[in-house]
């Protein structure tokens, strides 16, 4: 099995207050608004979202083809569309006037401010993906008071698979191929999610309901009554 190269620092799992900031954050630039959305909810790599096509979303089946990924095994993964991912798409679909199978979903868009309701179209070349969104992503972390990287949400994103105990063929079957030393990371996660579990059912035996010298049988009984249970009846 080929396992693709990670970087030795795994990376940071944002916590829910976390990715709520950075999605407000993100809410004045839609387009950023979705490819964050995206990242959060599919461990798209931000190369795999930015150069997807609109052919690899079919919206009547909600789900998404990966395109060419950093290794064979993660090009062509298919991948469930949720409703918050799902609704961004379709959100931002919304804001072309035609969107052919072969145009790209995030298009090189030049100085044409695509982020506003009235960019320049004639400066959106929709065969060629954008180059980046460096610029608003750094404003945007500048708003949240965050210091992470894009790839970041892609390890979110894994990281609440493996806290709702998915196995490691299905985080794979999701993210593609991710290196050892990750699957050791998520496999201790998935434990110490089950120690939260079973933590949060677990509670100390119960201290005794009853006073000395009385039972529970059907009707609270003294042991002193208990004799007479015995004793034929006149």
């Amino acid at each position: 099995m080929r396992f693709e190269c990670e970087a030795e620092n795994i990376g940071k799992a944002l916590s829910r207050e976390e990715e709520t900031r950075l999605l407000e954050a993100c809410e004045p630039n839609p387009l950023l608004h979705t490819v964050v959305t995206l990242a959060l909810n599919t461990a798209l790599r931000k190369n795999e979202i930015r150069t997807l096509r609109w052919s690899q979303i079919d919206f009547f089946r909600k789900e998404l083809t990966v395109g060419q990924a950093k290794t064979d095994a993660g090009s062509g993964r298919l991948i469930p569309l949720y409703p918050l991912g799902f609704a961004a798409l379709l959100k931002w679909a919304g804001r072309f006037a035609e969107t052919k199978p072969e145009n790209c979903v995030f298009p090189a868009c030049e100085s044409a401010g695509i982020e506003r309701d009235n960019p320049s179209t004639e400066r959106i070349d929709p065969s060629r993906p954008i180059k980046s969104w460096r610029s608003a992503w750094r404003a945007a972390l500048k708003r949240a008071g965050l210091q992470i990287r894009f790839h970041d949400l892609r390890h979110t994103c894994v990281t609440k698979l493996a806290e709702g105990q998915a196995s490691e063929q299905t985080l794979m079957a999701i993210a593609g191929h991710v290196s050892r030393k990750m699957l050791e990371h998520y496999s201790h996660i998935r434990m110490e999610a089950k120690r939260r579990a079973l933590d949060a059912i677990a509670a100390p035996p119960l201290t005794p309901a009853f006073g000395a010298g009385v039972h529970q049988i059907g009707n609270q009984i003294p042991e002193a009554g208990l004799e007479g249970l015995s004793k034929p009846l006149n």
